[in-house]
Formats: C-alpha cells, structure tokens, sequence
C-alpha cells in the first residue's frame, strides 16, 4: 500500500498520455455538471477521474479561439490565466461529480442546477512555457483538503512530458 504522503504529490505522480485509469467525463455531461459555454467553456473532456480526489482535463488548443485575436497576432499564446480557469473548470466539475455520486451512489450525473462552484484564491501561479496551437493541454488536478463546502486544489498544466503552468486553488460550493 503506497504512503500518503506519495499518493497526495502530485509533482512525483508521472501520469501517462494515454492513461485508462478512472472514470471519464465527456463534453454534454460536463456541461450538465459546470455552467460554462462557450466561449468560456475551456475544457473539452475529463478523464483518469478519481470522485473525491483527482482528475485530468483535456484541453486542445486550436488556432480558432477567441483569445488568439488578441493574445498575440501572429505569436498566439494561451493566456495563463485561461488555463488556471480551465484547471478550476475540471476541479469544479470533479467536486460536482464527486457531490453527486455520494447523493445517488451512481456514475451518471443528471443534474447539477442546484450547485456553483466559486474561484476563492489562486496561489503559487508559476508559468512555465507557452501553451500555443495544436497543443493537447492536460489538466491534472489533486484535491489537497477540503472542509465543508470550501475545497483546495493543487493543479498542473502539461504539454505532453512537460509541465506548462500550476497554482493552488481554493473553490467554495454554493447553492444557486
């Protein structure tokens, strides 16, 4: 049985590209689970979905976003900021997920129009390298805590084995 210390870092968790591990969450049901349109829905699937824990969200990045108009004409960047809310997006939608499966013991989620999840804090923001078209961003995120409705999140952007961005984030549950 590994320690908890090992199964709480993140940073020594080597995740693979194409892990099979976990449940996974796909576009329409992510849009039942988080608020999010478009343009501002900025993660495409879940995957490797531990409920309570962790999840990986995919992000691919294509030249046609609405950002690339200004972010930079003819050098686009994903803004930082963007991908720190596509982590909070996955870790919202992990939480609701995770709600939802303790209220009805299934996989499947049916609804969540009676729950929002808010940004609280961001910390320890670092980016790395830029995130540009073409690229396959995943999104690990690790619950580090979580006290009533307030949850903490560490997260990490990856571009295949290297790590493009990560913060520290805490979210509070809310009725709408």
């Amino acid at each position: 049985m590994p320690n908890s210390a090992a199964t709480t870092n993140i940073i020594a968790h080597n995740f693979e590209a194409n892990s099979n591990e976990g449940l996974k969450i796909e576009i329409e049901e992510i849009m039942q689970l988080i608020p999010h349109r478009y343009p501002f829905l900025l993660i495409d699937r879940i995957v490797d979905v531990q409920p309570g824990h962790s999840a990986v969200g995919i992000k691919n990045v294509s030249i046609n976003e609405w950002y690339f108009q200004g972010h930079f004409p003819n050098h686009p960047i994903l803004p930082g900021v963007l991908i720190i809310e596509a982590m909070a997006q996955t870790a919202g939608a992990l939480v609701i997920k995770s709600l939802l499966m303790q209220k009805g013991g299934d996989a499947v989620a049916t609804s969540s129009e009676d729950k929002l999840v808010y940004f609280m804090s961001v910390e320890e923001a670092k980016f790395r390298k830029p995130v540009v078209p073409g690229d396959v961003l995943r999104l690990k995120v690790v619950k580090e805590r979580n006290r009533g409705h307030v949850w903490r999140f560490r997260g990490e952007a990856w571009v295949g084995n290297t790590m493009t961005d990560e913060a520290v984030f805490t979210a509070m549950i809310v009725d709408k």
